[in-house]
């Protein structure tokens, strides 16, 4: 079984110490630079979303190409990390939280694989958006791993960056109900759903979004925040890619076309 790993900010390095087999994956869309990797019985196509560099701003992302690369190469289950800011004071920096609701406000990313070339209109069903499966390994990971509780639940705000978010803009967004919000959750869970994979994204929050706190945003802040929970996220995710099973009967592998 082969599981998908998409890498957020601050893991690209996961599997160094492998000497992971880089291999480049052909799609409609572009090519996709994957490296294979083992953890334990499962094989792993990681591809760090930025690229290993972290040299790929959020909004020029290829991510319909990334989702494509994931289905030539027999990934049906994705598990994706982001870094994010958070609106919700319960959820504190350093928290991980495994969300299951978006709101997407996005401005000029193509959003779809169903553009209507074929002839064909298809509308895609996101009541659930990420897979309670996935999510479920995720919990129970961080429990076996880290003997801590993450927070099951919250609303991913995805907003098309570079730039932070302004005061005004985190206090609109948090009274839509908004808890965390980052650059890079979408379109990829929508197109992970229009391919008919499952797909959960495990969100650790790097900041507090702007205006909470009177301090200014920095990457460098990011940064520091992930080089701190680095470990803990590299023994939680191993241990959800061991735990993660492929399931032909889960809702999310209906395909749309």
């Amino acid at each position: 079984m082969r599981i998908g790993l998409i890498a957020g900010s601050g893991i690209e390095d996961l599997f160094d110490e492998q000497e992971p087999e880089e291999i480049a994956v052909q799609t409609q869309y572009g090519e996709v630079p994957v490296w294979l990797v083992v953890n334990g019985d499962r094989e792993v196509a990681f591809l760090p979303r930025h690229g290993k560099t972290h040299g790929i701003p959020p909004h020029r992302i290829n991510y319909r190409a990334n989702i494509r690369a994931f289905e030539a190469l027999g990934c049906h289950c994705v598990i994706a990390t982001n870094a994010v800011g958070s609106m919700n004071r319960h959820m504190e920096p350093g928290d991980f939280v495994v969300v299951d609701q978006f709101l997407d406000f996005t401005k000029q990313r193509p959003l779809t694989f169903f553009d209507g070339d074929d002839g064909v209109v298809r509308h895609v069903d996101v009541t659930e958006p990420y897979c309670p499966r996935l999510r479920e390994v995720l919990r129970e990971a961080c429990r076996t791993a880290l003997g801590e509780e993450l927070h099951v639940a919250g609303s991913y705000l995805c907003v098309e960056g570079p730039r932070f978010e302004t005061p005004a803009e985190i206090e609109m967004y948090a009274r839509l109900g908004g808890d965390v919000i980052g650059m890079t959750g979408l379109p990829e869970a929508v197109l992970a759903r229009e391919a008919g994979l499952c797909y959960a994204t495990l969100c650790v929050v790097s900041n507090w979004a702007a205006g909470i706190t009177d301090a200014p945003i920095s990457h460098e802040e990011v940064n520091e925040l992930m080089d701190q929970r680095q470990s803990d996220l590299f023994c939680l995710l191993r241990e959800a890619i061991a735990r993660a099973q492929d399931d032909d009967a889960c809702a999310c592998r209906r395909p749309f076309g």
